[in-house]
């Protein structure tokens, strides 16, 4: 016995300002059990498509007002709505097949055309149809999924950590120095992991388009001053120089601060992670952060002495899931949040290296000034 999907019927719009014309598609494909919407007025088949999407758009070229091109331009445009092939039909051979694939449209057929073809058409473009919407489903089972699992991982985390916190603290019983020791490894691992089901979480907001930014004027030189004593005692640890140059930049004002219309919380996010990154994966030398300021825009560095990156990995390194080839790597996710978030607002971060030399990552933001 086997079994099927759905029994829903594929919804096909046929616009043709000619009635004769929609007459003759209806009675070719009427007998292929489809739903038939059959449109004389390209602006009422417009609305349509709006209010209700089909699954397949058979679209006349040669119509007064709103025209095929026009008609699959206004439909590729619309981000709101899903994919939806566009076949277009003409009877004419001036008819530019090169201007209606590059308006989006899917295929293209000329009349008078042999049903067979026409039938064929019909049933490629909705085969994909239906193979896109199946990704599209199960993209966003996967990252509702992700995003729960995240979610729901983090109040264990935190609760274990919490007791294991109580326990080295002696609350409930005495504590050796070598238990004291494992707990404190037990709370460093699960801070690790929380940090990743945090970082993987952030990640599939911004994906899914679920990340509100809270927009206020931030001024970028204190926040980089903020971390960077945050860092330092890390960098101490390692035998490490951090070093921070804030540069009054070339506004002609040596007052002038760098003002970011960004979410701050964000943008500590962002500069933790590339500083702590250089930090982390530096064994010898310094890390120096340099921010300073054009009428445009404010660029921070970051420069390492560690042991650089090459080329390939260089080209790949801001991409979802991308690990560097360093055994210190993490899950590949920090650095591609870091680019979303950079991206969102407006500015941009990359990367300069060598190996055996050291990198130097770069970030830019829009400002505005305050004198």
């Amino acid at each position: 016995m086997s079994l099927t999907k759905t029994s829903k019927k594929d919804r096909i719009l046929v616009v043709d300002d000619v009635f004769d014309n929609l007459l003759i598609l209806e009675a070719v494909l009427e007998d292929k059990d489809y739903e038939l919407s059959l449109v004389e007025d390209s602006k009422t088949a417009l609305t349509m498509v709006e209010q209700s999407p089909p699954d397949l758009i058979l679209l006349d070229v040669m119509m007064p007002e709103i025209d095929g091109y026009e008609f699959t331009r206004r439909i590729r445009k619309n981000q709101t709505l899903p994919f939806i092939p566009i076949l277009l039909i003409t009877a004419h051979y001036e008819s530019s097949v090169v201007e209606g694939l590059d308006a989006g449209a899917d295929d293209f057929i000329r009349k008078p055309f042999d049903p067979d073809e026409l039938h064929a058409r019909v049933r490629s473009l909705l085969r994909l149809k239906h193979s896109i919407d199946e990704r599209d489903q199960m993209a966003n089972l996967r990252a509702d999924f992700v995003s729960r699992f995240t979610h729901d991982l983090r109040i264990p985390l935190v609760a274990s950590n919490r007791i294991l916190k109580l326990l080295i603290e002696g609350r409930f019983c005495e504590v050796s120095p070598q238990l004291q020791e494992i707990i404190s490894t037990m709370i460093g691992s699960n801070q690790d992991l929380l940090e990743m089901v945090n970082t993987l979480l952030e990640v599939y907001r911004h994906e899914a388009g679920c990340k509100t930014l809270k927009i206020s004027p931030c001024n970028i030189q204190e926040l980089v001053s903020e971390v960077a004593q945050e860092l330092t005692p890390l960098a101490e640890e390692k035998g490490l120089a951090l070093n921070l140059k804030l540069a009054s930049g070339t506004t002609g004002n040596s007052e002038t601060e760098s003002i970011v219309m960004s979410d701050r919380v964000e943008m500590r996010r962002v500069l933790t992670n590339i500083v702590g990154n250089a930090i982390k994966f530096t064994d010898k030398g310094s890390v120096d952060i340099h921010c300073h300021l054009t009428p445009a825009n404010v660029t921070i560095d970051v420069q390492d002495t560690g042991p650089g990156i090459s080329k390939q990995d260089q080209a790949i390194l801001f991409e979802r899931f991308r690990q560097g080839k360093h055994q210190r790597s993490g899950s590949g996710l920090g650095l591609y949040l870091s680019r979303c978030i950079v991206e969102a607002h407006q500015g941009t971060i990359n990367v300069i290296s060598e190996p055996g030399h050291g990198s130097t990552f770069t970030i830019r933001l829009p400002v505005t000034t305050n004198k």
